[in-house]
Order: structure tokens, then C-alpha cells, then sequence
């Protein structure tokens, strides 16, 4: 469903070159949890907003649902791939309701019956009715990630990007939150790629995970792998051993 082939990425800041990711190639399969691990700066938000069109990238290609992904997307490659952004508040219009934030996507692609598609997100991310003419700030941190999630899930993409989508959220509601995605992978059939710090979370939903440092990928590893340290890299059994003690979180 996602094939990446050697993509780079550059920023220019301050007059310096800075190679924020090098060479990173991997494929996702059509319904799988795809995870991205690594510590802060490794490239692993970087790699996704480039899958999704949002820097500036270059790349052999990447192909989305079995075509090639370029700089410009249309309205209809954009509709295929919906993100999830770490921060609910800032992701969110604070001057529109949730029925405002959830009417957006589904105006733009003239959709019709608006009304019933907006009642049926806001039920189907576990969120009240009475949730639906709030504004964000009206919201805890964890209802304002579930209408995000359900903004990005109201047009039915087949694939779905989330940039730490519970590191912003308390512990108690981060397993909320992981387990409300768990259910709609399978609701929906989404191909999701997953990035994350916590390895604990990677392991509780993704299937195989690719890890990186400094911009490059180290290695694909299962889930399985990272539960029992059977690895290849040394970059990897230390990231492991410095996060020790992670458990998988409950289902």
C-alpha cells in the first residue's frame, strides 16, 4: 500500500544544510500497523510528513496505493492518506465546533448527507452528541484526539499517518486512545503507519517496526523482535535497554 524508495530530506536553516533524513527505503502491506521508533531528531516525524506530501522531499519515489506520491497531490491523493497530529489542541481551529471541524473535510470533497457522516464520527471515536457543538477548549486532551482521529477517518481513507498521536495525553487516557485505534484499524481496514518514542506503544498496535537514528533507518524488525530483544543492531538492544521495563499495554 506504501512504498518509500530512498527518500532524503533537507532543510535550510540559517544558511545550513541540515539532512534530516538519508536513504530511508521501506514498504508497508495493505492493512498492516506499520511502527517508526527512534529518539527525538532521529527523522521519524520527518519521514511521515513526507510520505503525506507536507516537506519538501527527495525521493526514487514513493508510491501510495500503487501510485507514485510527488510533491503536488490532488484533491483525491490527499483524500487516500489522512494525519494524525501529536498535539489535539494545535491541530484543531479553535474558533470552530467539533461539528465545524468535522463538516470541513466532507464540504471540500462534496459529500452529501453531511449530518448523519458527522453524527456517525463523533459516535464511532467513542464521543457523546452533546460533544458535537463544543469548541476545543471546551474538551479534555483525549476528547480533542478522538475528533481529531475522527476528522481524519470521515472520509473513509485507506490509509492513515499518526505522528505520536498519545504523547501529549496523560497515561491513563494514552490507553484510551491506543485501544480506540485498535478498534477502528480493523472497523476501517486501514494501512497505518505509527510514530512513536515509546516502544511500549509500537509494540501494542504495529506489526513490524523500522527503527532510525540520525535520519537513517537501522532496521525493520516484528513486534515480536522488539518484545524479546532478538535484534540485529547494537543501536537497537541499547534503545531497547534504555527504555527497560516497558510493557505491553492492555488490550
Amino acid at each position: 500500500m506504501i512504498r518509500v524508495k530512498d527518500l532524503g530530506v533537507t532543510f535550510h536553516v540559517g544558511g545550513r544544510e541540515i539532512r534530516a533524513v538519508e536513504n530511508v527505503s521501506f514498504e508497508v502491506a495493505k492493512g498492516e500497523t506499520f511502527g517508526i521508533v527512534g529518539e527525538s531528531g532521529s527523522g521519524k516525524s520527518t519521514v511521515l510528513r513526507a510520505i503525506a506530501g507536507l516537506v519538501p522531499f527527495r525521493s526514487e519515489h514513493i508510491e501510495v496505493d500503487g501510485q507514485p506520491a510527488g510533491r503536488r497531490r490532488s484533491r483525491e491523493d490527499r483524500r487516500k492518506l489522512q494525519f494524525v497530529f501529536q498535539d489535539p489542541y494545535a491541530s484543531l481551529h479553535p474558533r470552530n465546533t467539533v461539528d465545524d471541524i468535522l463538516r470541513e473535510p466532507l464540504e471540500i470533497h462534496r459529500e452529501s448527507d453531511i449530518d448523519s457522516k458527522v453524527i456517525a464520527a463523533i459516535a464511532g471515536v467513542g464521543l457523546s452528541p452533546m460533544h458535537r457543538f463544543r469548541y476545543p477548549h471546551q474538551l479534555s486532551g483525549g476528547q480533542r484526539q478522538r475528533v481529531a482521529i475522527a476528522r481524519a477517518l470521515i472520509l473513509n481513507p485507506p490509509i492513515l499517518l499518526l505522528d505520536e498521536p498519545t504523547s501529549a495525553l496523560d497515561v491513563s487516557v494514552q490507553a484510551e486512545i491506543l485501544n480506540l485505534l485498535a478498534r477502528l484499524r480493523q472497523s476501517y481496514t486501514l494501512t497505518s503507519i505509527l510514530v512513536s518514542h515509546d516502544l511500549a506503544v509500537v509494540a501494542h498496535l504495529c506489526d513490524r517496526i523500522a527503527i532510525m537514528q540520525s535520519g537513517r533507518l537501522v532496521e525493520v524488525i516484528t513486534a515480536d523482535s522488539l518484545r524479546s530483544g532478538d535484534v540485529a543492531s547494537d543501536y537497537t538492544r541499547k534503545l531497547i535497554a534504555a527504555s527497560r521495563g516497558f510493557t505491553r499495554l492492555p488490550a
